[in-house]
């Protein structure tokens, strides 16, 4: 993908492309509101096409794209293309190309992404999103967006960072852990950071976390930071945007957490076993492999995003019967909203309106959760009593927590602009084993952000 993105920005640069104009008029009149559905569902239908770059390493998510979605779209006269990613950048970095190359409304390659977090605010900050659309699909009454109510916040906010209605919310999910009880009791299984550090020091190489710049993986380091920061302020200084906080200040607070880190690789699945022997600890590279490893026995606990992913992996087999979510750490576990983001120019742009709407919808919604365990993102108090039962029936186990358990538990994701800084010293201090200090690497990360 990345080689592609290059050889489109090289076959276009230095020209210049007229707008599309019959695009950029419905993109102006659908932002105004002139538009009714009937017209947006019209246009859809002409433009025939839709394409939705999304995640594709679940097979499941798969599936059920290619039985229940695309089908419902070619009811509606739209066919839908996905293009499935391992990385979400792949797809901001097309539209960053595509505009670079003169591709202005309409001459676009991506109608929508799958997204959140700093891939959102990456086209945000450089103006490159449709504009405030999520408030005018005949769904948006399913979401807060009143700035008055703190229930909008997860709506308004991604990663910290102002939406602007420029994403609709698709799912939502918490970031959980996982134990096999067969070889670690819920009594023995840790339930903070110092725990961890006892049973792992007891029990070498029987824990791991997923390999940062993945986002499972630099959402376990977010987790150590929230706990372990200077002031122990918890998540707070890390709702701040990066020039807010400033590199010394990042610095003083995240210290304690990445030398936790740095003290815990000899006792992680590869490790030397001993204080001061690092040996060679294994990070895998995503979910998939943090899976088999668990599933393999060669670790007894996992974390990652998925609230619901351990009883769909018993269901089909992945996981034994005995593997069970824990609250871990009881001090904090992120939770966010992810969304439906459309470019500004999305060749085929009502198409793509009618596609954000289509996944907004509580039918589709709860076929989601049903089928495949990813939860709502819209909000359930705005459901029909009707599909707030059928939601409830439709829940996948939560495998030894309960909701009430999880919403004591739940914090804050990190401000998307501190997300490559945190990635990037970790790499550095962590992973690499730089020998420059700690606040030059983070200073190293803030300038190069």
């Amino acid at each position: 993908m990345r080689y592609l993105v290059s050889l489109l920005f090289l076959i276009f640069a230095g020209f210049s492309f007229a707008q599309n104009t019959e695009a950029e008029a419905f993109q102006k009149a659908f932002l105004a509101g002139e538009l009714s559905w009937d017209d947006v569902l019209a246009r859809a239908a002409e433009e025939g096409s839709v394409n939705w770059f999304h995640w594709g390493g679940s097979e499941e998510l798969n599936n059920w794209i290619d039985t229940v979605v695309k089908p419902d779209l070619a009811n509606l006269g739209i066919s839908l293309e996905t293009s499935r990613l391992a990385n979400t950048r792949d797809a901001v970095d097309l539209v960053i190309a595509d505009n670079a190359a003169g591709r202005g409304v309409g001459e676009g390659s991506v109608d929508a992404i799958w997204i959140n977090g700093e891939n959102f605010a990456t086209l945000s900050r450089q103006s490159l999103n449709f504009g405030p659309f999520a408030d005018l699909l005949p769904n948006s009454g399913f979401f807060h967006f009143d700035a008055d109510n703190p229930a909008s916040g997860p709506n308004l906010f991604d990663f910290g960072f102002p939406t602007n209605k420029e994403e609709v919310p698709w799912s939502g999910d918490q970031y959980v852990c996982f134990i096999d009880t067969a070889r670690l009791s819920r009594d023995d299984a840790p339930s903070d950071f110092a725990e961890l550090e006892t049973w792992l020091k007891a029990n070498p190489g029987r824990f791991t976390y997923i390999r940062p710049p993945h986002f499972n993986g630099n959402t376990f380091v977010q987790t150590v930071l929230y706990a372990l920061n200077a002031d122990n302020a918890g998540a707070t200084p890390f709702q701040m945007n990066a020039d807010d906080l400033g590199a010394e200040e990042f610095a003083r607070l995240t210290q304690p957490a990445y030398d936790y880190l740095k003290a815990l690789e000899p006792f992680l699945l590869g490790g030397g076993g001993t204080e001061g022997n690092r040996g060679s600890p294994i990070y895998p590279e995503d979910d998939s492999a943090l899976e088999a490893l668990f599933t393999n026995g060669e670790i007894d606990m996992g974390c990652k995003f998925g609230m619901y992913g351990t009883a769909t992996n018993i269901e089909n087999g992945t996981f034994s019967e005995t593997t069970e979510n824990i609250i871990f750490p009881s001090s904090g576990m992120i939770k966010n909203k992810n969304f439906i983001g459309v470019p500004g120019n999305a060749p085929h742009p009502a198409a793509a309106m009618v596609l954000a709407n289509y996944l907004s919808s509580p039918e589709n919604q709860i076929s989601k959760l049903s089928t495949i365990g990813y939860n709502l993102g819209v909000d359930g108090d705005l459901l029909s009593a009707a599909d707030q039962e059928a939601a409830t029936n439709a829940a996948p186990s939560l495998a030894g927590v309960t909701l009430e358990q999880l919403g004591q538990a739940t914090v804050p994701d990190t401000n998307a602009s501190l997300i490559d800084i945190i990635e990037t010293s970790w790499i550095e201090y962590i992973e690499r084993q730089s020998t420059e200090s700690f606040s030059d690497i983070v200073s190293a990360a803030f300038s190069n952000r």
